[in-house]
């Protein structure tokens, strides 16, 4: 695509265009038609859908892992090993012979559960997850801050110790469970057995794979959770997905030799993780559509002309230009409109 021009004098333009000259009248809204070249290379404009897409690099795991503190008193007789893993009811560790089993929920147990005057969100939790493994724990009110430690709740704690190998007390102490948000995966051991319970014993991730990908600060309000993609595995095999979460954290680099824009971690999870069951960790690359626009009129690139004045235009068979207004860009072409400007209109172009 030619897009030179020379200054003639005042207010008048010379334009290289498909082969021909062009001169414009500066200023005026319409070029005078030129000689059109003996041949010339045309295309029809187009109503179609233009896409923006960005491929970005991101990593395959499980998610960034998170560090496992035990609680309550004793020594640590148990330990799991890396890719172990736990979902309700079962356990990771166990502290003087016994097994510390998970609940999932998000309030840890902070005190002992021991008698019906209490009540509060721990009390819940523990509702919550026995009701889930069977256990009758009675009626439960909608404020789950009123949830009260009933005789009834006792009592499924009770059955629910014998089951799980715990003395059959009917109340619940600090470190006796876990509470995880959901089933995990360990990642890393860093305890050892004879350890107090007490401080960091493990790290862990949720069991699902899914794709770290960061992103420029600047480019993430594009990103929005739910949005469809395409996951390109090492082999170039093309697997679809979905973005499952945005961060709100700006992450500034901490590698002092590459400094660059601040990032913001997105989430990827594929939408069949078979497809990834045979990979535990790997690099891959994310296409992600920015942008779309749909039923615009486009052209490629190289029918754009640039005006002296600012702007572009396209030039028709007879040598006519026309102003246009360009909107997104696509790969090789360009979304236009402005008057007269029509789909199956044939316009010039260089490629």
């Amino acid at each position: 695509m030619v897009k030179w021009k020379w200054a003639l004098g005042a207010g008048v333009v010379l334009a290289l265009v498909a082969g021909g000259f062009v001169v414009i009248a500066h200023g005026q809204g319409k070029a005078p038609a030129a000689s059109p070249p003996a041949s010339v290379k045309t295309i029809a404009i187009e109503q179609t859908d233009l896409t923006d897409s960005r491929t970005f690099t991101g990593t395959l795991g499980f998610g960034t892992p998170q560090t496992l503190k035990g609680a309550g008193e004793g020594l640590i007789t148990k330990l799991p090993k890396t890719g172990d893993t736990a979902a309700r009811g079962e356990s990771f560790y166990a502290v003087n012979g016994k097994p510390v089993p998970v609940f999932y929920g998000d309030t840890p147990l902070f005190r002992t559960l021991d008698n019906a005057e209490l009540t509060g969100t721990d009390v819940a939790m523990v509702a919550d997850n026995l009701a889930a493994l069977g256990y009758k724990v009675g009626a439960r009110p909608k404020d789950r801050a009123k949830t009260a430690y009933t005789a009834t709740l006792s009592e499924a704690v009770k059955k629910w110790q014998k089951k799980a190998g715990l003395d059959e007390t009917g109340t619940l102490g600090v470190g006796q469970i876990v509470v995880l948000p959901g089933k995990t995966r360990v990642s890393a051991v860093s305890a050892a057995l004879g350890d107090p319970v007490a401080g960091p014993l493990m790290t862990v991730t949720p069991t699902d794979k899914v794709i770290t990908v960061p992103v420029e600060a600047g480019s993430v309000a594009a990103i929005k959770a739910g949005a469809e993609v395409t996951i390109v595995r090492p082999d170039s095999k093309e697997i679809p997905g979905k973005v499952t979460a945005v961060s709100g954290t700006v992450e500034d680099s901490k590698d002092q030799q590459q400094q660059g824009p601040p990032k913001i971690s997105i989430t990827i999870t594929p939408d069949d993780e078979s497809a990834v069951a045979d990979l535990d960790s790997a690099s891959v690359q994310v296409l992600i559509t920015m942008e779309s626009h749909t039923g615009v009129l486009a052209v490629p690139v190289g029918a754009l002309l640039a005006l002296r004045e600012g702007g572009y235009a396209v030039q028709l068979p007879d040598g006519t230009l026309k102003a246009v207004k360009t909107g997104m860009f696509s790969r090789d072409k360009v979304e236009i409109s402005g008057p007269g400007i029509a789909a199956g209109m044939l316009v010039v172009t260089a490629s």
